[in-house]
């Protein structure tokens, strides 16, 4: 960080990463279009013998088309499974096989119950540390099971919003044909290339639970160790994020160099930003994609700008101090093994992706920069989570054709399906619930007690104020990044409870609605363009959807970043 301006290869790095993405997220979007609509794929030699054995044990007609009451039973009924199974395993974890890691008990039942919500929900938000209090059989038959399952299902919410679109019958398909193929066709082939190639650049692979080593002042020392690479890539790949290690891709097992953490940035990438071009194939309009692509790029690039600016800025609290007159800008909590660039491609993707994976200390990051990443799990859809950030895109383009339809006195329709009442009050309650779940939460820890605020000055009030605002919109947003535990006792009963809740709610409720959306739009019959509808394949459209999400978002949230961020750079700290 001597010469944060004279940076240029490392922002040519980034950039060619970020372009070779979004040249092949096309032909990837194309695929998980095909995916999405049952249609044959390359690789049906291998896929489809393996999906027909699971359709098989599960007793499942893929030809079974549901209707929307029963994709929900089923979509929650098997997400409930999931969350007892991880329950019980980590509550017992030292009687299943891998279980009998030395010095690692059981889990309390309030920490048990905030981690099965956590991975269920494609959260990963852990109030644990991984090394001393999950065995490897709570990683391996637990944690990363659900990181597959979780992903895939928010693939198949996404496929089934979608399909509401393109049908007129009232089905909107199979949860579990579309939760199969997510994994077998998508997400299994995808992050069993990415762990190879994890492996290629330095990531250890291996049952081993730990390795011991003689220090240089004697002794023996014990490194944790693990499936490394696997897990990494399906962390990264699947929206999950939370690291086989505590320390997350800091940690030089995860993420040991700068060619690793630039191909963790293309996996992070190559989902989220094929969703427009997989929404585009599934509906047959290949315009479709570029409105919604654009804007994500504008959000996703700005919120980058402002969290590179931040960390450039002068620091108030460093800036007295006459040693580091020349450097006294946001370098904390930076790891030193990348360049700024890096390091805030990286933070920033991760955080817009819904992945939550850290490899900066967020509490040490700039207010710009803390206010910057809260502003993407606000959208969490520029890009979002896997499926689901889509699924939020799609959601917020309904109300805005909605408004700007009553705005110039034009029929509110999309896809010629005719946007009234039933869509736009699910729609109303996706996007409300969400302040919810973090402002109820946040009054009540402060108003109960259960995290206090400094009063010794109003910068430290502030930014304690930020982490539990941070802490509860990462876990309603299914995000899992966190400022961290020093600023605030997360580990408590009150905070695993209540966030194992507003996961839970954050996560179920938001999907509910989006199939209840693509229920409506299913018994419609669609009806051609007339000269009154809004034309979405445009410019014009990216742009005003764009400023609205932004608008949309600020109004919800802005008070809250007054309170907590902008009061810090009003404080100078």
């Amino acid at each position: 960080m001597s010469n944060p301006l004279g940076l240029i290869g490392s922002y040519l790095d980034v950039a060619i990463v970020f372009g070779f993405v979004l040249a092949i997220a096309p032909s990837i979007g194309n695929f998980m279009g095909r995916v999405f609509t049952n249609r044959p794929t390359f690789g049906e030699g291998i896929f489809g013998p393996v999906e027909r054995a699971v359709y098989r044990l599960l007793g499942v007609n893929p030809r079974h088309s549901m209707r929307v009451r029963e994709y929900i039973t089923a979509f929650l009924l098997s997400n409930a499974v999931l969350i007892i199974w991880i329950f019980l395993l980590l509550q017992f974890q030292n009687k299943f096989p891998w279980g009998a890691t030395p010095g690692i008990p059981p889990m309390t039942w309030d920490l048990a119950l905030h981690t099965s919500a956590s991975f269920s929900t494609n959260t990963d938000f852990t109030h644990f540390v991984t090394e001393s209090q999950v065995t490897e059989g709570g990683l391996l038959l637990g944690l990363q099971v659900a990181m597959f399952l979780s992903a895939g299902a928010g693939l198949a919410i996404l496929a089934a919003f979608i399909r509401g679109f393109v049908r007129k019958d009232g089905t909107i398909g199979n949860y579990f044909v579309d939760i199969t193929r997510a994994v077998v066709r998508i997400l299994a082939p995808m992050s069993i290339v990415g762990a190879l190639i994890l492996v290629l650049l330095g990531l250890p692979e291996t049952f081993a639970t730990s390795v011991s080593v003689h220090p240089l002042l004697g002794g023996i020392q014990l490194i944790p160790l693990g499936p490394v690479a696997s897990w990494q890539s399906i962390m990264l790949l699947g929206s999950n994020g939370g690291g086989i290690f505590a320390a997350n891709s800091t940690h030089p097992f995860e993420n040991p160099s700068a060619l690793s953490n630039l191909f963790e940035i293309g996996l992070m990438m190559v989902i989220p930003f094929s969703s427009p071009f997989a929404f585009a194939s599934a509906v047959r309009r290949k315009g479709e994609a570029f409105p919604y692509l654009g804007t994500i790029l504008i959000v996703f690039f700005v919120a980058v700008g402002l969290l590179i600016a931040g960390q450039l800025a002068a620091n108030p609290e460093l800036s007295p101090i006459a040693a580091l007159s020349q450097n006294s800008f946001y370098s904390a909590g930076q790891e030193t093994r990348f360049t700024l660039p890096e390091g805030a491609m990286f933070q920033a993707l991760s955080v817009y992706a819904n992945v939550g994976a850290n490899n900066m200390a967020i509490g040490a990051l700039s207010p710009i920069g803390q206010m910057s990443m809260l502003f993407g799990m606000f959208t969490q859809s520029t890009p979002g989570g896997v499926g689901t950030g889509m699924g939020y895109l799609l959601t917020n383009a309904l109300i805005a054709i909605f408004v700007g339809g009553l705005m110039v006195g034009r029929t509110p329709e999309y896809l010629g399906k005719k946007i009234g009442r039933q869509q736009i009050g699910w729609a109303a309650s996706l996007l409300l619930i969400h302040p919810v779940l973090i402002f109820i939460p946040l009054v009540a820890t402060l108003l109960g007690g259960f995290a206090a605020l400094p009063t010794t000055g109003v910068g430290a009030s502030a930014h304690t104020f930020t982490s539990i605002l941070y802490e509860f919109t990462s876990e309603a947003a299914n995000n899992g990044s966190a400022m961290g535990s020093v600023y605030v006792n997360d580990t408590t009963m009150w905070f695993n409870v209540v966030g194992a809740v507003v996961m839970l709610v954050g996560r179920f409720l938001p999907m509910v609605a989006m199939l209840m959306i693509s229920h409506h739009f299913s018994i419609q019959k669609p009806s051609p363009p007339g000269p009154g509808t809004l034309r979405t394949q445009s410019f014009t459209f990216m742009i005003y959807l764009t400023l609205f999400l932004i608008i949309l978002t600020a109004l919800l949230f802005l008070p809250a970043l007054a309170l907590g961020p902008l009061t810090q750079i009003g404080a100078g700290g």
